[in-house]
């Protein structure tokens, strides 16, 4: 990792300010990443970033994620295709969530179902029961053939 971070500074106008960028990561070193389409403002997905996928993504211009449950970085779209090509980074006023605007390769799919927002499903309420609903059930690409192997 190339670019170091700077501490979070404890005065607010210095955090709120322009000035170094000093991300503040969670307690298991983590800042949450929103992610939106550059040109429609879709909502795609909602990740997390480690210092070193937050640093990729900056260095690169092709956005990272740093994956919970697999424990390492990942490039999104390494596998697919669909990488996303970051346009613009904004984080928040404490620094503590990052905003991503992307365009998408490949299938213009950001979902590991194949759809293009992994917000593809509503939450209504049915006879006092939370349900789903699947609102976009349009597959760009088959993720049994994309992941196979």
């Amino acid at each position: 990792m190339s670019i170091p971070f700077e501490k979070p500074s404890a005065d607010k106008a210095v955090l709120e300010g322009a000035g170094a960028f000093t991300p503040k990561f969670d307690a298991n070193g983590l800042v949450t990443a929103v992610v939106t389409d550059v040109h429609d403002g879709e909502l795609l997905m909602v990740a997390h970033m480690n210092a070193e996928a937050l640093a990729l993504t900056i260095e690169t211009g092709i956005a990272h994620y740093y994956s919970r449950s697999r424990d390492k970085i990942w490039k999104k779209g390494e596998s697919s295709g669909n990488l996303q090509t970051v346009h613009e980074l904004r984080t928040d006023c404490d620094q503590d969530a990052v905003w991503l605007k992307v365009s998408v390769a490949g299938h213009d799919a950001t979902c590991h179902t194949g759809r293009r927002s992994c917000f593809y499903r509503t939450v209504t309420k049915s006879d006092s029961k939370a349900v789903l609903a699947i609102t976009d059930d349009h597959r760009h690409f088959d993720p049994d053939t994309v992941y196979s192997g």
